[in-house]
């Protein structure tokens, strides 16, 4: 049993759900001020875990017979069926719009943008090199769902300026993650920036929306009137994205810069938001 759990959760790479997590929770925290009452903290658990769940068992689907020719990728088809695949897709699906249902009725009737937002990424490496975008949009969208499911309305543009800043930041580490496929993408006509453009122009790329993104985490901290504690926070953020921009340099740690150096910037962001709400 443990076993098959193990497998199920490294096909979803469960562990990457600490990239959007940490960034709707600081988003709840920050639309309530403090902690929301519990069927808004369940509600937005809920859907932040069933809306990744179901965006990866759908990337995995739709790229499942490409996947099985890239030896990097090839093992992902032996670890569950297509048959649990495709459970594992629905139960995602209905996990967030069931959370969706315990938040509000704007939540609710936004769910099935959600879906199709996280959905469509999957499908833009065929036509588009800037796919990238995409993901940074389905992120993105994280915190702005995490404020309406406080609010209950578009009544602020923090959360707007917060999700922006979370695409363009995963829009860059992206960039960097596709660079281990940039020859497999040319080899079989897949759509992607390093494959189109090269690998100078992709770590320039991620650099600059990296920039882009901590200047908009800091004007999101500003409009919630954030003081010196959040600047902190976005100074350490700046050198562990120089550090993650250092080992993409080199193949070998490109992996660490991927999944470690994001997974701080992440969880430095929740830091800094909680510092400044519980402190006060």
């Amino acid at each position: 049993m443990s076993s098959a759990i193990y497998r199920w959760a490294e096909f979803i790479k469960f562990e990457h759900t600490v990239f959007a997590m940490p960034f709707g929770l600081a988003a709840m925290f920050l639309a309530a001020g403090g902690v929301p009452r519990g069927s808004v903290l369940f509600g937005v658990v809920v859907c932040l875990v069933g809306g990744r769940t179901a965006a990866m068992a759908f990337n995995r689907l739709a790229d499942w017979s490409i996947d099985q020719k890239n030896p990097r990728t090839a093992v992902r088809s032996t670890l569950i069926s297509k048959t649990t695949a495709y459970a594992t897709m629905v139960g995602g699906v209905l996990a967030l719009v069931g959370g969706a249902w315990i938040l509000n009725p704007l939540c609710l009737m936004l769910s099935p943008v959600a879906v199709g937002i996280v959905f469509f990424y999957s499908l833009t490496k065929r036509f588009t090199w800037g796919s990238h975008g995409f993901l940074g949009l389905a992120l993105g969208t994280a915190p702005v769902g995490a404020w309406l499911a406080v609010r209950g309305q578009f009544d602020s543009w923090v959360p707007i300026v917060l999700g922006t800043a979370v695409g363009l930041w995963v829009a860059g580490f992206d960039l960097i993650y596709a660079l281990q496929d940039q020859e497999f993408d040319r080899e079989h006509e897949l759509k992607s920036f390093p494959a189109r453009f090269g690998e100078t122009a992709a770590l320039k790329m991620a650099t600059g929306l990296h920039g882009l993104a901590v200047l908009g985490l800091g004007v999101a901290g500003w409009m919630a009137g954030f003081g010196w504690r959040y600047g902190v926070v976005c100074g350490l953020m700046v050198a562990v994205l120089g550090l993650e921009t250092l080992w993409a340099r080199k193949r070998e740690t490109r992996g660490r810069a991927f999944f470690q150096a994001n997974a701080a910037v992440s969880l430095l962001v929740l830091l800094g938001v909680m510092w400044e709400i519980f402190w006060k």
